[in-house]
């Protein structure tokens, strides 16, 4: 029987261990990264489900050689052919209790932890409640509130594991809302520096988004595949939307995202080839308007009026671009090194808009024009990026080399001349990525992302460092003022 079943998933046929030995690699090897029970944590989920697109031979490479561009280290100095085959034999066995989150798990695990109404509703520390950043710890799962003008910590609390996606903001900036790899959202009143409430929304989280009213959370689940609709007031749940297609099957939530001009939530799924949109203004249904895609969807971007979706394509080679109004996908967009276009950013050049995006395959920064959607140029860096920022105040586009040997280095790049400008080093040896800028573009801040690391304040003009923080892995900020204006220069 067993010999079937590997002829029918591509398994090999040497001498495999037993399920539990092959449980123990999965435990030591693991756990730590993909969770309890394969249920996803820093990595992705690791079920039959999750793993659709994935054959186990390919399975067998990751396990062996690891993934180019994402911290997936390889293995082969470390596990015999006989244990890696063991251990994909493992992967694609369904668990013995399958993954589900019913409305009563969500219920359940709801947390209502103080009375709003009890707190003041204007800011009680003294800093501009605007300028500050939220900031992920990500080493030891820790948030930190920061003074965006005098660079002092305010707060600092412990997080839920792994906090994904980015903070989102509620449209006055007061409340910070969180989401966890392992389904927790958060909400903390920045004004009171104090957590309001908290509930699981999931098993495995891609991601979530607040309406552009405040009134509505919507959370994007890998595990179950599905969507899950709550009150942004207190996390009281509303509904669960499955995510399938129409053609029945279920899917995966690549992203969710507002967009506020269309007063919708705009959702890319992994498994299924359709964009959705979610109206909210008035008395919502919440019942999608279903838009084809030509491929299946990873991560996505707005143009800056919202009209168009650019979406990465791997039928492309790189993007597609879908009309929100019409429903349609209108052209490809040839870039060529795996995009990652949820940290793309735009700006206007010579009177017209365009798109930068860095891209995690290749050392390069593909510039789009964003009405013609012809690629303006390439610019090489030293090695794959992962984030871009900027600010409509500064003269420069900041980009890192997340991965490869040069990851210490940060580019920036010369927005009008689309040349790179200048290149630090600002802790030589360790990964330097992902800056955020104040709210009047005077500075920017700089993650060291170490265990030994630490958040570096930039002038943004002089580039002269200010101060240094440390801190274990800081891995995102986020200023207040940018994200709840949308600001040109910070991803949505």
């Amino acid at each position: 029987m067993r010999v079937i079943r590997s002829l029918l998933l591509g398994v090999s046929l040497l001498p495999v261990l037993p399920l539990a030995a092959s449980e123990a690699l999965y435990v030591q090897h693991c756990q730590s990264c993909h969770g309890e029970q394969r249920l996803g944590g820093a990595g992705p989920a690791l079920l039959p489900v999750s793993l659709g697109r994935l054959k186990p031979d390919d399975a067998r490479e990751v396990i062996r050689h690891g993934r180019v561009a994402s911290q997936m280290p390889a293995y082969e100095a470390l596990l015999d052919s006989s244990q890696i085959d063991s251990l994909v034999d493992y992967l694609y066995q369904p668990p013995s209790v399958p993954p589900v989150w019913t409305d009563q798990d969500i219920l359940a695990s709801h947390r209502q932890l103080v009375d709003l109404a009890s707190l003041p509703d204007t800011p009680q520390h003294g800093a501009d409640p605007l300028n500050l950043f939220v900031v992920v710890e990500a080493g030891n799962h820790h948030v930190v509130i920061l003074d965006g003008d005098r660079f002092e910590p305010l707060a600092r609390f412990q997080s839920h594991f792994a906090l994904h996606g980015g903070p989102k903001f509620s449209p006055d900036g007061r409340f910070v809302y969180f989401a966890s790899r392992d389904g927790w959202v958060t909400k903390y009143d920045l004004h009171n520096l104090t957590m309001v409430a908290e509930v699981r929304a999931g098993l495995n989280t891609r991601n979530m988004a607040v309406s552009d009213d405040g009134r509505w959370i919507m959370v994007g689940n890998y595990l179950p595949g599905n969507l899950v609709l709550m009150d942004a007031t207190n996390l009281s749940l509303i509904k669960q939307i499955s995510a399938d297609g129409l053609d029945g099957r279920n899917s995966r939530v690549s992203a969710v995202y507002t967009a506020p001009p269309r007063h919708s939530f705009v959702v890319a799924l992994k498994d299924v080839q359709e964009v959705w949109e979610f109206p909210y203004a008035g008395e919502p249904d919440f019942v999608p308007r279903r838009m084809p895609a030509a491929d299946y969807l990873d991560d996505f971007s707005f143009t800056p009026d919202y009209r168009f979706l650019l979406a990465s394509s791997r039928k492309a080679h790189g993007g597609q671009v879908i009309d929100l109004d019409s429903g349609e996908a209108v052209t490809d967009v040839p870039l060529p090194g795996m995009p990652h276009l949820s940290s793309g950013i735009y700006w206007q050049r010579d009177g017209r808009w365009v798109f930068a995006t860095p891209n995690i395959r290749q050392g390069l920064i593909s510039v789009l024009d964003l009405e013609s959607w012809q690629l303006i140029t390439e610019i090489p860096t030293e090695g794959p990026g992962f984030f871009m920022r900027s600010h409509a105040d500064s003269k420069y586009a900041w980009t890192d080399v997340f991965f490869g040997p040069n990851s210490e280095a940060v580019h920036l790049i010369d927005k009008q001349t689309l040349t790179l400008a200048h290149t630090l080093r600002p802790m030589p040896g360790k990964n330097a990525a992902h800056v955020e800028f104040s709210r009047d573009g005077s500075h920017v801040l700089l993650s060291v992302w170490d265990t030994d690391g630490a958040l570096l304040v930039y002038d943004a003009r002089t580039l002269e460092e200010v101060k240094r923080i440390p801190m274990n892995k800081p891995s995102g900020k986020y200023n207040v003022y940018n994200k709840i204006n949308y600001a040109e220069g910070t991803s949505h």
